[in-house]
């Protein structure tokens, strides 16, 4: 049995020990009304001259006394418990005086006081009169009726945003994963969510742990790792169609991890980097044909002309002596198809010519001429 289990049912076991739920809400608003209704009650007493001497700190004591107790638990009957405590004290403390006005006197402020309620902005409150619904009041301030009305609930309206997740769920292709997902959820009814199911957050909780598994079931470990956001989706429409008639309605589920097996995950990276290697290949080998394919076609072109292969040829040769600085060893085959011999050939003849009509032009020069030499 996991830790998680028992932590479970030890939750749910503290959930019946509890204290029962409080019948109003206690905030500053009743704690000034109470000490106004004790210290007018105070005041009217003495008027009336009915208070012995110590009597008033008795009636401080027990403002103190009702403000703890409500305090710790706000229910009707707590402040019918507490107004007994205050009047056997007085009883028994003072011989002859009779507690009961006093008593009542802080009953009606304690009431009073208790029957000021303020809710939130989002925050909506279910109203409860003799055990029947009797509307959703808030926010602001309102009235409740003392001993009649109780207040079953304050429901957040809030977006809420809470983590989940489903242990050991066997995929399509029996893979065994850990899945860590969000729900966004908001109550839109206060009175479904109340009066429809006990507990509208732990079964939000449950429901959506079961619409886990069951999405889960229903894909393989790839399509889970790729498309989570498909998942996640296809989770929130499954549960917003169970949890709508609790008043709750599911705005966006997403899944957050997916924990795999270790030897599974080794296994996996293995493949991804020998489809990496695979497709790598491939491209080098396409790469290859595609250049293959282009030589072929370039000798068609200078199977039909041997002047542009001759060209071709001649500008490998003067790229790699530019660019190398260094001999290339060419194979006389290739000189000979090239004719680079009586191309060589000619361009001596052409330099040599060059040179001969240089000279010539200048033996013409006469010798009297600005710049000529004298001596010839």
């Amino acid at each position: 049995m996991s830790s998680e289990t028992n932590t479970n049912r030890i939750a749910q076991l503290l959930s019946h020990l509890s204290l029962p739920k409080s019948h109003f809400a206690w905030g500053p608003v009743n704690s000034v009304v109470l000490l106004l209704g004790v210290g007018l009650t105070a005041s009217l007493l003495s008027a009336t001259g009915g208070l012995p001497d110590g009597v008033p700190i008795a009636i401080g004591m027990a403002a103190i006394l009702l403000l703890v107790s409500m305090q710790l638990q706000r229910r009707w009957d707590n402040i019918l418990g507490a107004l007994l405590v205050i009047a056997v004290g007085l009883a028994l403390y003072f011989d002859g005086y009779n507690p009961i006005p006093l008593v009542l006197a802080l009953g009606v402020a304690t009431s009073v006081a208790a029957s000021f309620q303020v809710a939130s902005e989002w925050d909506k409150t279910l109203l409860l009169r003799l055990g029947k619904f009797r509307g959703v009041r808030g926010p602001g301030l309102f009235f409740i009726l003392p001993f009649i009305d109780r207040l079953e609930a304050v429901i957040d309206q809030r977006v809420r945003a809470t983590d989940f997740r489903a242990e050991r769920i066997l995929t399509l292709d029996t893979v065994p994963v850990y899945v860590d997902a969000i729900c966004f959820w908001l109550v839109w009814s206060p009175e479904k969510a109340i009066l429809e199911v006990e507990s509208y957050a732990d079964a939000v909780i449950l429901a959506a742990q079961t619409a886990l598994k069951d999405a889960v079931g229903r894909h393989e470990l790839a399509d889970l790792l790729s498309n989570r956001q498909k998942l996640g989706a296809e989770i929130q429409r499954t549960l917003d169609e169970r949890t709508n008639p609790w008043g709750v309605t599911i705005q966006a589920v997403e899944i957050t991890d997916v924990i795999i097996p270790e030897g599974l995950e080794e296994a996996m990276s293995r493949k991804a980097q020998a489809e990496r290697e695979r497709q790598a290949r491939i491209i080098l080998a396409t790469a290859e044909s595609e250049i293959a394919e282009k030589f072929s076609q370039a000798a068609d072109h200078y199977r039909e002309d041997a002047t542009a292969l001759h060209l071709r040829a001649m500008n490998m040769v003067y790229e790699g002596i530019r660019q190398n600085g260094s001999m290339i060893i060419v194979p006389s085959s290739a000189l000979d198809s090239m004719s680079l011999g009586s191309v060589s050939g000619i361009a001596a003849l052409a330099g040599q010519h060059a040179e001969a009509s240089a000279d010539h032009a200048t033996a013409d020069i006469p010798a009297d001429a600005p710049g000529g030499d004298a001596s010839s």
